[in-house]
């Protein structure tokens, strides 16, 4: 078996954007998944950063994707790495046990995360939101709940935030039939009256 014969397909992503690598009906040999501007796998043995794509798969996330894919199926190719479970690459959701640590496990713990993440927690908390992990950065998906109506789900900070110093939009986030919570919240109205910072 080799890398020019071994077929692969990307999955339906988890909420964290975890592209499960399949091979033949549905063999999991991997993962692969986008963190900053890296592209990482998630295989048999461990988790690897690739870096940053090559010139021409910038911005372009499939391109990125397929080509982090590769990587997975050679190694697979190669008897580098074994197969697993899709549960074995799915990202948990996750389930509030205590305190919420300041930044996620992949954010280096430097003065500037630290202080960010400290900003970022402030502003949660003034807009009724609950993290159910630590900071992971503006642009990777973090699981929230909305202390207003009880939907949860992956939010990004990038689009949470307000832009240009004004507040962040009262649409707060899609429907959910599993947490019975509607799409955009309790209103515009009512979050204007819930959240003490649009009435400044």
């Amino acid at each position: 078996m080799t890398t020019t014969t071994l077929a692969f397909r990307l999955g339906t992503p988890d909420w964290e954007r975890r592209y499960p690598v399949l091979i033949g009906e549905n063999t999991v040999i991997g993962a692969v998944f986008r963190w900053h501007r890296d592209w990482l796998t998630l295989t048999s043995e461990g988790e690897r950063n690739l870096g940053r794509p090559e010139k021409g798969r910038r911005g372009v996330r499939q391109a990125a994707a397929q080509a982090a894919a590769a990587q997975v199926a050679a190694e697979y190719a190669a008897g580098r790495i074994t197969a697993l479970t899709l549960s074995d690459v799915t990202a948990a959701v996750p389930v509030l046990d205590g305190d919420v640590p300041l930044l996620h496990p992949r954010m280096p713990q430097t003065p500037r995360n630290i202080e960010t993440a400290q900003q970022v927690m402030a502003a949660l908390t003034l807009h009724r939101w609950k993290p159910y992990t630590g900071f992971p950065g503006s642009d990777n998906p973090w699981w929230q709940e909305c202390e207003l109506c009880g939907w949860q789900g992956p939010r990004y900070w990038s689009h949470q935030r307000g832009r240009n110093g004004e507040l962040p939009s009262t649409y707060r986030h899609p429907a959910s039939a599993e947490f019975e919570a509607p799409a955009g919240c309790v209103g515009d109205a009512k979050v204007r009256e819930l959240i003490a910072a649009y009435s400044r």
